[in-house]
Formats: structure tokens, C-alpha cells, sequence
């Protein structure tokens, strides 16, 4: 995947060129169908994903949660704090996503501390959010 297109999407968008470029090297861009499960509540974690197109849905327990759209990211939590899929994510649409593997995201993470604490602190405010 090219680093440009990374500068688009908000968690990315104030890194400089050459963190946006490490990112890139680990991630990987994809085409989903619409109903696809990027994530199934209860599963255990292995990737992290970034919407670069398309929307999705999140459930938990059969109730929705939330919609996401471009620039939004899951699964992330799973993978920072190695627990399973608290919720199930489904896209709306057609989408184009961003996956980073979990191996992908920890050697990307010593590489380039920056991003792993920018994505730490996301996992932190959304924890705190299901806790409110």
C-alpha cells in the first residue's frame, strides 16, 4: 500500500512521511463485500482495521452499538490488550479496509513507538467509553 493514501485517514494524517511510509510497509488495503464480518464478538483478535471507504455496523449482543465509516478503526483493542472481540462488526456496503495483522501491528509498534501510543491512547478513550 502506498503512504499517501494513509495520509487521509485521520489517525495517520499528522504523522510524517516516513512514520505514514513504516505504517504502510505493515499494512495491507482490501475490497469487502457488503455483510462481510471484519470481526465476530467472542473470536479472538488478529488483525486491526482502518475504513478507507465504505460503512459497517457494530453489534454487541445483538444490539447495535454504532456505525463507522471512512477513517474509523476497529479492532484494535483485541490486539493491544489481547482479549477477544468484545463486539461484531459488519460492513453496510461495499468497503475498502486497511489491515494490519496483530504481527504486523507489534513489529510496526517497535519500529515506530508513535503510532502504537496514538492507537494505545484510542484503546484507552474507548475504554473508558464502555465503562461510562
Amino acid at each position: 500500500m502506498d503512504e499517501s493514501e494513509l495520509q487521509a485517514i485521520p489517525l495517520f494524517e499528522s504523522l510524517p512521511r516516513d512514520a505514514r511510509r513504516v505504517v504502510a510497509q505493515h499494512a495491507e488495503e482490501i475490497d469487502v463485500d457488503e455483510g462481510t464480518d471484519l470481526v465476530r464478538q467472542g473470536e479472538f483478535a488478529y488483525e486491526f482495521f482502518i475504513i478507507e471507504s465504505g460503512g459497517a455496523e457494530v453489534l454487541r449482543d445483538g444490539e447495535h452499538l454504532a456505525d463507522l465509516g471512512p477513517g474509523d478503526f476497529l479492532g484494535e483493542m483485541g490486539i493491544v490488550e489481547k482479549t477477544v472481540r468484545n463486539a461484531t462488526v459488519t460492513t453496510t456496503t461495499g468497503s475498502k479496509v486497511i489491515v494490519m495483522t496483530e504481527q504486523a501491528f507489534r513489529s510496526m509498534s517497535r519500529s515506530n513507538p508513535d503510532i502504537a501510543s496514538r492507537i494505545q491512547a484510542a484503546v484507552e478513550e474507548r475504554c473508558r467509553a464502555l465503562v461510562a
